[in-house]
């Protein structure tokens, strides 16, 4: 179950932008978070991940510049069919001024006030941008790339230090809904590096939610083609050495 909702804000804080870059949305998702959600993605990414599968939302242009009052509408058209909103990207602390203006807007709309507000992030963000988003979101779905930094660096462009505090600060504030690992065969997906991540999970908390996502070609760049998918098998495999560690709720997909 998601966490308990976050008191709302009251009123529409001072300095707020109402304007953000928006890379796309898709009205009814089952797979970005639980139930069924409205997503929004967000233009601009402070990483370089190699398997991207959404490469066109790196750059911090390209998307469309979009009011909060324009999604706001959209979101209220499907709001009776939904359960949430998953705000995503790009990387959507990215933008923070216009993701809580949009999650103030939507804890403040009769219509839509009964909707989970989650975000699905890189975790790569300073803790005064969770602290500034704290009160207007109940849960983040984190990634995690590589626990080791340095293949972190070789996969991401960066290193793996505010993620990882990421990880831990939102699961002492309650707010962390689950960590999302990108498993490719041969890469990062070793017995001891699935060991080490699970350890260091575990130590923050050893029921935490884990969805693996395995590597797949659809969407990547030319550069990424060269990896390979995991097997039935690897699943299998990553499944049972995650569960050997901790009392996780594992998911591989």
């Amino acid at each position: 179950m998601p966490p308990p909702r976050p008191a709302t804000p009251v009123g529409d804080p001072v300095g707020l932008a109402t304007l953000g870059e928006v890379a796309g949305t898709i009205e009814f998702s089952c797979v970005d978070g639980p139930g069924n959600r409205f997503v929004v993605f967000l233009q601009g990414c402070n990483l370089n991940c190699l398997f991207c599968h959404n490469p066109q939302t790196i750059p911090r242009r390209g998307g469309r510049t979009t009011s909060v009052d324009d999604l706001l509408a959209k979101i209220r058209l499907a709001a009776p069919f939904l359960s949430g909103v998953t705000v995503s990207g790009g990387e959507a602390t990215q933008q923070p001024e216009f993701l809580r203006h949009l999650f103030v807007a939507l804890a403040e709309d009769p219509a839509t006030q009964h909707l989970t507000r989650f975000i699905d992030t890189n975790g790569d963000a300073y803790p005064e941008v969770w602290d500034y988003l704290e009160p207007v979101f109940e849960a983040a779905m984190v990634d995690l790339k590589a626990i080791d930094n340095d293949l972190h660096r070789r996969l991401t462009g960066h290193g793996n230090e505010r993620i990882l505090r990421s990880i831990r600060l939102l699961a002492q504030r309650d707010r962390l809904y689950e960590v999302r690992l990108i498993l490719a065969a041969g890469t990062n997906d070793s017995d001891e590096i699935l060991r080490s991540t699970g350890e260091w999970l575990a130590s923050v908390d050893p029921h935490m939610r884990i969805r693996v996502n395995t590597y797949r070609h659809h969407g990547v760049r030319r550069a990424a083609r060269g990896l390979v998918s995991p097997t039935d098998e690897d699943r299998e495999r990553y499944a049972a050495r995650l569960s050997a560690i901790a009392d996780f709720r594992i998911q591989v997909v």
